[in-house]
């Protein structure tokens, strides 16, 4: 199985609302073979809890924009891990530390890797 071209759309505006705010080390895994209730995992990186938090909030609102609402939001009090379950796309949303220490790329390194493509690359940097 792939993740639906739906899913992959919905990845790409969460991917800009999360570069929007600051997100960074942006990585999608196609989990759809191993999980059937997902398609894609989007881990984001946030540089504290409270840019943890404003990346999923805005990940969030993009989505919510687009008619899309959240199934179950988990971790935003505290701002280090924030899940937002979509249905087909799960957005991770990490404080580098927490990041690092969970580690859901190693956990899930056999899944193949969805492109993202930010609006503010160039068509130049995405020939190289």
């Amino acid at each position: 199985m792939t993740a639906t071209a739906r899913t992959v759309e919905l990845l790409q505006l969460a991917a800009a609302a999360a570069d929007g705010k600051g997100g960074e080390d942006l990585v999608a895994l196609d989990v759809s073979g191993p999980l059937p209730l997902a398609d894609v995992f989007f881990l984001i990186t946030g540089r504290s809890e409270r840019n943890v938090t404003a990346i999923a909030d805005g990940v969030e609102d993009a989505l919510l924009e687009q008619g899309v609402k959240a199934l179950r939001r988990e971790g935003r009090s505290e701002g280090r891990w924030v899940l937002i379950d979509f249905g087909d796309l799960v957005v991770h949303v990490f404080h580098e530390e927490d990041r690092m220490y969970y580690s859901l790329e190693r956990l899930w390194k056999d899944c193949p890797v969805v492109p993202i493509v930010l609006p503010s690359m160039e068509p130049a940097e995405l020939s190289d």
